[in-house]
């Protein structure tokens, strides 16, 4: 729990205003909208109002990747960070039905498409922070892809 404490602001978009309500991270500034970007992918935050975003094993719940991702851009200051977790775990009943066919590096390739579509981003990088459980192995697969807001964006 150590963001509130070296972060001046946090701010958080979801669908259940409960959960948002609970969370600690969030409790020093109360920021946060219950919002459906299924419904309207609109970021209720100003221009230029953040120096990251992060998006946390959800983008394949989202039926306009895109437009949301066009909304980052908007909110992220010139030189700012996106970055998006995801694993290959998922409520199949709620994924985008192309995600549920695709493997972890398609899942990779995808986004960065999403993010190409959606303009305004230097090159992306991927990262595998997969944890290893005893015996060096791999468990439950686990990817961050980060984009920086172009400064000309």
């Amino acid at each position: 729990l150590e963001f509130p404490e070296t972060m001046s602001k946090i701010c958080a978009t979801g669908m259940s205003a409960l959960e948002l309500q609970f969370n600690d991270q969030l409790k020093p500034s109360g920021c946060f909208a219950a919002k459906d970007l299924n419904v309207d992918p609109a970021l209720p935050y100003d221009d230029e109002s953040f120096d990251v975003v992060t998006c946390v094993v959800s983008i394949d719940y989202l039926i306009e990747p895109i437009q949301v991702l066009k909304e980052v851009r908007r909110v992220l200051k010139p030189g700012g960070k996106m970055i998006i977790s995801q694993s290959n775990r998922c409520f199949p009943s709620k994924a985008i039905a192309m995600w549920l066919q695709m493997n972890d590096r398609q899942h990779l390739e995808l986004i960065n498409g999403y993010f190409q579509y959606a303009g305004g981003f230097e090159p992306r990088k991927a990262f595998d922070i997969t944890a290893k459980v005893p015996g060096n192995e791999p468990h439950d697969p686990m990817f961050i892809v980060e984009a920086v807001k172009s400064k000309t964006a």
